[in-house]
């Protein structure tokens, strides 16, 4: 594992925690839920996907949350697929 990497590097992990708290209710409880539960075992691929989902407005990001609608185009990865389906069981 890298020096940079994400599990390494504390103010990373805070600097995550700090982009995950939403104005929408219902997505700070299912991120904050989500981070306390699987912080630790998010790979670097993990986060960036997680933060590629962060980049979204929070009525899409819910939308994909609770499966209303699918990933598509550019978010239409592997990763960013294996988050959601994180995120879905949080």
């Amino acid at each position: 594992m890298l020096e940079s990497s994400h599990q390494l590097d504390a103010a990373r992990r805070a600097r995550l925690r700090w982009r995950a708290r939403r104005g929408l209710l219902e997505n700070d409880l299912i991120l904050t839920r989500f981070l306390d539960r699987s912080e630790t075992e998010l790979s670097d691929s993990d986060v960036l996907a997680l933060s590629t989902l962060l980049d979204l407005s929070d009525n899409d990001l819910l939308d994909l949350i609770l499966a209303r609608k699918e990933a598509r185009g550019e978010l239409d990865t592997v990763p960013v697929r294996h988050v959601l389906d994180l995120l879905r069981a949080a």
